[in-house]
C-alpha cells in the first residue's frame, strides 16, 4: 500500500436520539485500495457512508481526503472533488435515458470536455452500450444498479464509495460485477464496499473493516477476519 491516505477519518461521530450510530470512528484508506466494510444490521456501516459522502453532519471528528479537511463540505464539492457513493436503493431518473443519467451524473463531477475512458470501459464490461437510448425505468433491477454505478464513475471520483452494489441481484450478476469491482481496482481506483453478501465479499476482499454497534470491531485480511471467533460470534452468529 502507498503510505500517504487518500482518505482519513478521525474520531467520527454520529448520533441520532440516544443511539450512537457511529462511534469514535478511525479509519484510514491508502491510495488504490479496496476496501470492504461489514457489520451486522444497525452497526452503522450505511451511517458512516453518509457522513463520508457529506449526507449527514457528524457531532465530532474529522474527515480529511487527499489532505484536505472536508467535514464541512456539502456533498456536490466532495463529488467534484473526487468522492462519489452509488447507494444502497438505486437513484436513478427513471423517465430519462442511460445517456441523459450519464450526462447529468459528468455534468455535476468534473465536466464533460474530455472523454472518459474508464466509464467506456465500463459501459462495455456491464454490457450497457447498446442500452444508451432506453428509459433508466425500464432497465432491469441489475442494470439499473450498473448504471448508478457508471453514474458515480461519470463524475471522474478517485475515490468510490460503493452501498450494497449487489442487493437483489442474482449470484451471476453479483459474480459479473465482483469481477467488474476487481477490474475497476487493478485501473488504481479506490474502493470501499459496504456488503452483507459473504460471497461476493470472498470474491473481492483484500482487507476487511467490521463494524459493531458503531464501533470499528475488528480490521484484516479476510481469512484472518473469517477465522476470528469474536466477528463470527457477532456477524455470523455463532456461538
Amino acid at each position: 500500500m502507498v503510505n500517504q491516505a487518500l482518505l482519513q477519518v478521525k474520531d467520527l461521530t454520529k448520533s441520532f436520539g440516544g443511539v450512537r450510530a457511529v462511534d469514535h470512528v478511525n479509519l484510514a484508506l491508502a491510495h488504490g485500495e479496496l476496501r470492504c466494510l461489514i457489520g451486522p444490521n444497525g452497526a452503522g456501516k450505511s451511517t458512516l457512508f453518509s457522513l463520508l459522502s457529506g449526507l449527514q453532519k457528524p457531532d465530532a471528528g474529522q474527515i480529511i481526503f487527499k489532505g484536505k479537511d472536508i467535514t464541512s463540505l456539502p456533498p456536490f464539492r466532495r463529488v467534484q472533488k473526487g468522492l462519489c457513493q452509488k447507494f444502497q436503493t438505486t437513484r436513478v431518473y427513471r423517465g430519462l435515458t442511460m445517456a441523459q443519467n450519464l450526462f447529468i451524473a459528468r455534468r455535476v463531477g468534473r465536466g464533460i470536455e474530455n472523454r472518459n475512458h474508464r466509464l467506456d470501459w465500463a459501459l462495455k464490461t456491464l454490457g450497457l452500450e447498446a442500452q444508451a437510448e432506453r428509459p433508466a425505468g425500464e432497465l432491469p433491477h441489475s442494470h439499473q444498479q450498473w448504471l448508478e454505478i457508471c453514474m458515480a464513475l461519470a463524475t471522474e471520483p478517485e475515490l468510490l464509495l460503493l452501498d450494497e452494489p449487489t442487493a437483489g441481484m442474482t449470484p451471476e450478476e453479483a459474480a459479473l460485477t465482483a469481477q467488474f469491482v476487481i477490474g475497476l481496482n487493478s485501473q488504481g481506483m479506490t474502493v470501499i464496499i459496504v456488503e452483507h453478501d459473504m460471497a461476493f465479499v470472498r470474491q473481492i476482499a483484500r482487507f476487511v473493516t467490521v463494524l459493531h454497534y458503531g464501533s470499528i470491531f475488528a480490521e484484516g485480511p479476510l481469512a484472518e477476519i473469517e477465522s476470528n471467533q469474536d466477528v463470527r460470534r457477532i456477524y455470523l452468529g455463532e456461538r
